[in-house]
Order: C-alpha cells, then structure tokens, then sequence
C-alpha cells in the first residue's frame, strides 16, 4: 500500500513535470511583481504562456532571477482531484491512505524556522492528517472546539516512545512535507508540501533551483537577492540552518541588526494562485506565507553554475569571490554623503577636463632651454599659478597636517609608548577605515584627479616637510586608499612622461622613499583587511554590529 502511495503522488507529479518543461509556449512576459530600489535586471518577471524548454534554458535559468509562470499547471490532474473544495482531501485519503509522511511540529506557529531547535520532525500517518485537514475544512465558521477535543489524543507520533502532540491549544502549529522523489537525473527532489493552517517559512535561500507550484490554495512569496545577504544576517555557515536569516522580520530588533532597516529597498512579493509556478534561483532568500489548506509541489535541480564547478577549484573559486566580495566592500566604505559630491563639482578647475588635461600635456612638451624635465614640471605648480580651488585646498591640507600632528610626537619612538597609548593607538586603527572624523582623507576625496597633480606637486616643491609629515603620519589606512586611488585616477588623464616626472618627484621629497612607499601600502592593506572581515560578517554570518542572537 506504501509503494502503491508513493506511485501515485510520484505520477501526478511527474505528468505535471513534463506538462510543464514539454509544452512551454512563449506569448509574452510583463513585470508585475511590487519593487522599490531593486535594480532593473534583477527584477521578477510575469509569463502569461509558458516559455519553450529551450527559451527556459537559455534564456530565463541563466539570469539567477525569479519568474512567475501564470496557470501552467492548470492541465495536471492533481490541479482538479486534489482541490479541497471540491473533494480533493477526501481523493488523497483515499488513494494514500495510512502511509506514513514526514510532519513539522513548530514551538513558533505560524512562523517555522528553520533550526531544528524549534521544531519537530515527526512521522505521522497521512490520512491522520487528511481527517484533521477535514475537520477544519467543516469547521470554517469558527466553531472548532468539538472536533479538536475529538482530535486531541488521536495524533500520535508513530514511534517507540508514543509521544502524544497535543495539538489542542494550537492546531495550527502544523505543516506537512512529504518528499516525493521522480525517477529524472535532472531533478534533485521533488516535494508535495501541505499546511492544514496559515502558515509561515522563515527566510531563507536553497542551495538548489526551484520550481515551486500551486496545486490548491495560495502563497505570498518574498523575495531577496544573494546581494542583500548583508540586510539579511544570514546564520553563520558553521550552523545547522546556516542557509536561515537571522533577522524576525515581523519585529526586526534594530539595535542588533541594523543595516536590517534596508531590507524592504531590496524585497519583491509576488502572489501565487492555484495553477501558477514560481522559479526561484538558487541562493535568492524567500519568505512562503501560505494560506489555509494550500497545497503545493515543488520541484528541486542543481544549476549548471553549481554542476560545472570542479571540486579541486574550490579554494579558487573561493578566494576569487572573496576578493571581488573585498573590492566591493572597500567602494561602498568609500562612498561620501551628496554634499561631498557637490564640492566635488565645484572644486574642479574653471575649464573642461580635455582642455585642462590638453593645457598641461602642451606646457610639459615645451622646450624650456636648459631645465631638466623635474624643473620643468616644477614651474607649472608655482603657488600663484595655482587655480583658487587648488590654492585652496593646498592651504587647507597643510593646516589639517599641523593640527593633526605635534611635531615634538613625529620623532618620538615608539618603543617609548605606554601600555595606555598602544590601546588608544590600536582603537585609531579601528577607527582609522573610516571617512567619518577623518578631515584628511575627506578633503584629498574631494579633489579632483587633476587638482592631485597641482596640489602634491605644489606641497613637494614648497613644503616637502609638510607632504612628508602628511605620508608618514597623518595618513589613515582610509586616506592611504583614497590617495592611491585618486593617482590612479590621475594616471589615466596624464601622459607616462608626466606620470613618471609627478612620481619621482613626489617619492623624491622623502629621505627613505621605500618607507614612504611602505606606509602607503600598508594603509592600503589595513584598510582592505577591515573590508574583508566586514565581508566575512556580512556575507558568512558573523555579525559585527553586535552581540550574537540566540538561535530561536
């Protein structure tokens, strides 16, 4: 009777399946799901007709973005026998009858999570919880009491210990997965999910493309991105329901997941009726709310992202995307409020940047008699030559180096520091990957490419002692970042004879210029190192914004 079930379902489940990959018809698509700041590539589609198995596989499974796929599982007989309303509970009872299923007892109905710590996996015999899903069905108005007495003591687990689940108080607390498996290569699983009460899955993404269809009943899903993983607070790899976030989103707590509140900028929601299908990618993060007695099949493939990943090429693999994880990490900590953006703007020379760049080019290819090449580019930094948001910006930085600095402090050892100064110098470095309270690094971002060139070779030709205070110790790991990064920005609007003149004669204003280059990297490094370790909170499940919740 068990084989027989399982055969059944496994056949409905298998004629839906090739409905629905064999006879996909393409008319037409339209966006139809809510989105606030998601971007536009990312955003869910809405098929009317059901796309060809090719156009599927080229077209739709390669962008890693949901789709919405409306009625194309109306043609399945499980769509008609298996509907409620119209006998469809009394049908499985009949056909399945006493096989024993997979139950999911939840201590936090209507919301299951995904730990295991807070709920029960339990077998318990189908037509146990057809009956139950029966008597709530001729209980809709609310007058439940005798049928639930009734139920009180019949559900039991089937096991050894004859633990009774006195489900009484909270008939809901109930939801029912029963995997179903297809004899297919290219499918992972397939799974007939069942919840007899509005119910509710925590957040979470799954490690395998998703095909997930209403046969009765109706899902609200919410959808995020792998790239809102930060928002999201995923559990740390390490545990049971890594692949959970850890954020309530009902009453998201604030003071431990703060970047939480960015959550709803990234959402899309759409809303699924018996007959329709939803694509949900791998690694996209989804919240199911189910309404009562819906029933839904769901069908679980590995991507050819994940299939054609050689195992020998993990650490590769890992590093790489740890690195581009890094370099984004170290742009967004870069990004300035608007009003630096502004001055900016208004800090750039009076004419266009083709003709200041083409003015200079000119001026440096002068032949001017006898000068050497470092004279030469010498007299086009002059301090009245200088453009009056450079002069500006020169006198500024000069004053903020001699603020910053106590000059009896650049030549004391450090060997000679306390236990006290080592701590605050260490809380600096902390402190130190951020433009926030940093007025050095703040004003060298707002110069633009070309203001660098005039405003270092000014300070090299008429305060050496000041740029090298200015390198050596006032510098933050942040500052080294934004320097290096505004030379290279620099690099791409000069000639290579006018790069090598600006370096030798920069680097040359400093006694040991290995030192100097030195401080510049290892700034750059400190920096990039806190963006890493933020990537591995963000992204891995160490949450850095606080202390550790308890797992629910």
């Amino acid at each position: 009777r068990k084989h027989q079930a399982a055969s059944i379902i496994s056949l409905d489940c298998k004629e839906g399946k090739h409905r629905f990959f064999h006879s996909f018809l393409l008319l037409q698509e339209q966006s139809t799901s809510v989105v606030t700041m998601v971007e536009e590539n990312l955003r869910i589609h809405t098929f009317t007709e059901i796309p060809s198995p090719e156009i599927f596989s080229s077209q739709i499974e390669p962008k890693n973005v949901p789709a919405v796929f409306k009625g194309c599982i109306k043609n399945w007989k499980a769509f008609s026998k298996w509907n409620p309303s119209d006998g469809g509970l009394i049908y499985l009872q009949e056909r399945v009858g006493s096989v024993a299923v997979e139950a999911m007892l939840s201590r936090s109905a209507p919301v299951f999570y995904g730990d295991i710590r807070s709920h029960e996996r339990v077998p318990l015999s189908f037509s146990t919880f057809i009956r139950y899903c029966l008597g709530l069905l001729k209980n809709r108005d609310g007058r439940r009491d005798d049928f639930l007495e009734s139920q009180k003591h019949s559900l039991v687990v089937s096991d050894t210990e004859q633990t009774d689940l006195h489900f009484g108080e909270a008939p809901q607390q109930f939801y029912l997965a029963q995997p179903v498996p297809l004899e297919t290569k290219s499918l992972s699983s397939v799974n007939l999910w069942m919840n007899s009460m509005k119910a509710r899955s925590s957040t979470h993404y799954d490690p395998h493309h998703n095909l997930l269809c209403i046969v009765s009943g109706c899902k609200e899903v919410t959808l995020w991105p792998p790239s809102a993983t930060p928002y999201l607070y995923p559990l740390p790899l390490y545990e049971e329901a890594s692949n959970h976030s850890s954020v309530t989103l009902e009453e998201p707590d604030l003071s431990l997941y703060p970047r939480a509140t960015c959550l709803s900028d990234f959402s899309q929601k759409v809303v699924l009726h018996a007959g329709d299908a939803l694509f949900i990618p791998e690694g996209w993060f989804h919240q199911v709310d189910s309404e009562v007695l819906t029933i839904a099949v769901n069908f679980w493939w590995r991507s050819m992202t994940i299939s054609g990943m050689l195992e020998h090429m993990d650490a590769y693999y890992l590093r790489r995307i740890l690195k581009r994880l890094t370099d984004k990490e170290m742009n967004k900590m870069l990004h300035f409020p608007s009003s630096s953006m502004d001055k900016t703007m208004t800090c750039t020379t009076s004419r266009p940047n083709n003709a200041y760049r083409d003015h200079v080019h000119q001026g440096i290819s002068t032949n001017c008699g006898d000068r050497s090449s470092k004279d030469e580019l010498k007299s086009k930094v002059m301090l009245q030559d200088l453009e009056p948001c450079a002069s500006q910006s020169l006198s500024e930085l000069i004053l903020l180096v001699h603020n910053r600095l106590n000059p009896s402090k650049l030549t004391e050892s450090t060997d000679n520091s306390s236990a006290g100064e080592n701590d605050e110098t260490n809380k600096r470095k902390e402190d130190s990957c951020s433009t926030s309270g940093d007025p050095v690094a703040n004003l060298i971002l707002t110069l633009h490419p070309l203001g660098i060139h005039s405003v270092f070779l000014a300070m090299a030709n008429h305060f050496p002692r000041t740029l090298e205070a200015l390198v050596l110790h006032a510098l933050t790991p942040v500052g080294s970042e934004i320097l290096t990064r505004k030379f290279e920005e620099m690099d791409q609007l000069i000639s290579g004879d006018d790069q090598n003149q600006f370096y030798q004669i920069f680097y040359g204003v400093f006694d040991d210029q290995s030192a100097a280059m030195d401080v510049l990297l290892n700034g750059k490094e400190l920096f990039a190192r806190q963006a890493f370790e933020n990537v591995l909170g963000q992204y891995l499940g160490n949450n850095p914004d606080g202390p550790k919740q308890q797992t629910k």
